[in-house]
């Protein structure tokens, strides 16, 4: 089935990709299972050579990878250069695993006992339509440097930087069917690695509703998984912070990328003593946030990545909304939202959802356990931020906040040198950081016996 490419800035036709079916699907995983025999028996070293080529291959793409995600993601030029660069970072910072999978030597009575890390084999990754590029690199980086194959479906929405970087693995060297790009429907090739027997882990980022039956059917096979789900994450501002920086920055923490990201800031928790005073310098930060066309150097946000989306977005604003403020969005082709600001009741729809657009609900808190009890009221916990230039404030909060990602006086949520996961329905396991390969083995432990 052939999946038409639209510009999600002016509707003009991209492309089209050619999905695979079930037969295409299996042949290419009895390629990944090939590939991987040979790839894991290669010296650690052959490995982390492999991977630096790629890298570079990719260092030396940027451009040309960041142009494909402006006219299919419809992302800033500006965002989607750092995204490209991005995925060679991790690349980089992976191919030190190879070398770096170390056991452990247990002291036991009779003999001596050793752990290894052994690779799982093939794995599954499953990518989502709001970072193409970089959410892939954090599942096949990692799963490559630990010594197994990857096969890969990206969004339907948005494959095109997927397929370019699986180009660019075969153009630096990798060996053929190590790293696959599927393109194809969910129900397809996404269902096909929960069920095939030779896909070891299935890596799978994007709503909760679908995470929930992967992890389902995984179950059948105690497949191993790891879910990046849904977020409705708070950004709290108490009364002795820095308004200024608060009120600057907030717009970014819940409008970059068209509020696409499940760690958008899409919950504004305002302490009542100065709510007046932030949503002042808060309304003047939303209109000066710069919304147009995603080719132009000074763009921070461009459209929605689909006309689909952009009507379940405009679904949680009706006619009678609470609307407090709203940016611009350019009028004609494509598929604009404007910024916009509510200011709801605690319990309505547009608090408790995850809207995944450029639509933020402000609310007022009283003191400090009010903060943390409306943060925590909420079935996710992705991130999320806190402004406080109290340091025992800071720690205390932080620590009660039901959230796998955190900052503070900041909005800070992914290094690819750190861990990224979340709380509740928010995901299962853990992505990124100096551990990520070893969630890609198997611990075995081996007895020698001295007798």
């Amino acid at each position: 089935m052939r999946h038409t490419i639209l510009n999600p800035a002016d509707e003009s036709v991209v492309g089209e990709v050619e999905g695979l079916d079930m037969g295409a699907t299996d042949a290419a995983i009895a390629n990944a299972v090939k590939a991987q025999a040979l790839w894991a028996r290669l010296a650690p070293a052959d490995r982390a050579a492999h991977l630096r080529r790629f890298a570079e291959a990719v260092d030396g793409a940027r451009e040309e990878l960041a142009q494909l995600e402006v006219v299919n993601s419809g992302h800033p030029i500006g965002n989607a250069r750092w995204e490209a660069g991005h995925v060679r970072d991790v690349l980089e910072y992976y191919s030190a695993s190879p070398e770096r999978l170390i056991g452990q030597q247990i002291p036991v009575a009779g003999g001596i006992d050793v752990t290894f890390h052994e690779p799982l084999g093939v794995v599954g990754v499953i990518t989502p339509w709001n970072f193409p590029m970089t959410i892939a690199s954090w599942g096949f980086a990692p799963a490559l440097a630990a010594g197994n194959a990857v096969v890969l479906k990206p969004a339907e929405w948005t494959p095109l930087t997927s397929l370019r970087l699986g180009e660019l693995a075969l153009e630096a060297g990798l060996p053929e069917g190590l790293f696959q790009v599927l393109p194809g429907k969910g129900s397809v090739v996404g269902e096909r690695f929960v069920t095939h027997p030779a896909v070891r882990k299935v890596v799978f980022t994007g709503s909760t509703e679908v995470g929930k039956r992967i992890m389902a059917g995984a179950s059948e096979q105690v497949k191993r998984v790891t879910l990046e789900l849904g977020g409705k994450s708070a950004n709290i501002v108490f009364a002795d912070a820095d308004l200024e920086k608060a009120a600057a920055t907030a717009p970014s923490s819940v409008f970059d990328n068209s509020g696409q990201d499940c760690c958008a800031r899409s919950r504004l928790l305002v302490q009542a003593s100065v709510y007046d005073a932030f949503m002042e310098r808060f309304e003047s930060a939303v209109k000066d946030f710069k919304v147009g066309d995603p080719r132009v150097e000074s763009t921070q946000m461009g459209p929605l990545v689909s006309g689909v989306h952009r009507d379940k977005v405009a679904s949680y604003v009706p006619s009678d909304a609470p609307v407090a403020f709203r940016g611009s969005a350019p009028e004609g082709p494509g598929y604009w939202f404007p910024p916009t600001v509510l200011t709801p009741e605690r319990d309505a729809a547009c608090v408790r959802e995850e809207i995944f657009g450029p639509v933020v609900s402000v609310l007022r808190f009283e003191d400090e356990a009010d903060a943390i009890a409306l943060a925590n009221s909420s079935e996710y916990g992705l991130s999320g931020s806190l402004f406080t230039r109290d340091l025992g404030r800071a720690l205390r909060v932080s620590r009660a906040v039901e959230a796998g990602n955190l900052s503070v006086n900041s909005h800070s949520s992914v290094r690819y040198s750190t861990p990224f996961g979340g709380f509740k329905a928010s995901g299962l396991g853990r992505e990124l950081g100096p551990e990520a390969a070893e969630h890609f083995t198997e611990t075995k432990n081996v007895f020698y016996s001295a007798e």
